[in-house]
């Protein structure tokens, strides 16, 4: 009998993380999702229909100190998928020169340092060969960068790109590393003018993490699986 696949989802209080976290848990994955302390009322909902394959933890990864606590709290635990979907933004049309220095800095912390301080954290807990994947964005391409807007949004992804380069350096051989792009998506963050919804994109996006088992080394993929220029 087929072990039963675990993945581990930081940031699965909403939005995609949320559906990746549920689209798991209908593929009969066993999931361990992470809400910060009070935002995770949309996973907690799940509780009832996924008991035995659903635990939610409470992190906040711009608390260092949580990070390290949920290491410890799992410590015995081996996830197929390691997968970090967590960000924030600025203004669409707000640029370089307009952004304040605390917006650009809360902008870099959290969308780079705070995820590889996650990823680097807690690779450890990912088996061998399993998928260590975070949420990079089309937007992070400076190659296809041909409209501006979202500067300081774009920067981030671009500077998360080359942080997961540099760590496939050192552990490329380890575990499949993902960086997923997955389109302009209505949520919280990608508001009500983007292309797509979440059920449009979610088969995609969740085919796409799973099918990089085995896979050595680190890519930069769309959710249709197609590599995106650096």
């Amino acid at each position: 009998m087929e072990k039963q696949k675990s993945a581990l989802i930081v940031g699965a209080s909403r939005g995609l993380g949320l559906a990746i976290a549920k689209e798991l848990l209908e593929r009969g994955w066993q999931v361990t999702g992470t809400v910060r302390s009070k935002s995770g009322a949309g996973l907690q909902a799940l509780i009832g229909q996924y008991k035995k394959r659903l635990e939610i933890k409470y992190l906040d990864i711009t608390v260092p100190e949580q990070i390290a606590a949920i290491k410890d709290n799992i410590i015995d635990e081996q996830f197929d998928v390691l997968f970090v979907s967590a960000g924030i933004t600025n203004e669409r049309y707000e640029t370089m020169g307009e952004v304040s220095a605390e917006k650009f800095i809360k902008i870099m912390i959290t969308n780079v340092l705070c995820v590889m301080r996650t990823v680097e954290q807690l690779s450890g807990k990912v088996r061998p060969g399993g998928t260590i994947g975070v949420m990079s964005s089309g937007q992070g391409s400076i190659g296809n960068n041909e409209t501006g807007e979202f500067e300081v949004y774009r920067a981030s992804k671009a500077a998360l790109n080359m942080a997961m380069r540099s760590f496939a350096t050192r552990r490329g051989e380890d575990y499949a590393l993902l960086l997923l792009a997955p389109g302009w998506v209505k949520t919280d963050m990608g508001g009500t003018c983007a292309t797509f919804t979440i059920d449009e994109v979610i088969t995609d996006i969740v085919d796409t993490i799973v099918v990089q088992e085995g896979r050595r080394g680190l890519r930069y993929l769309d959710r249709f699986d197609k590599t995106i220029r650096w």
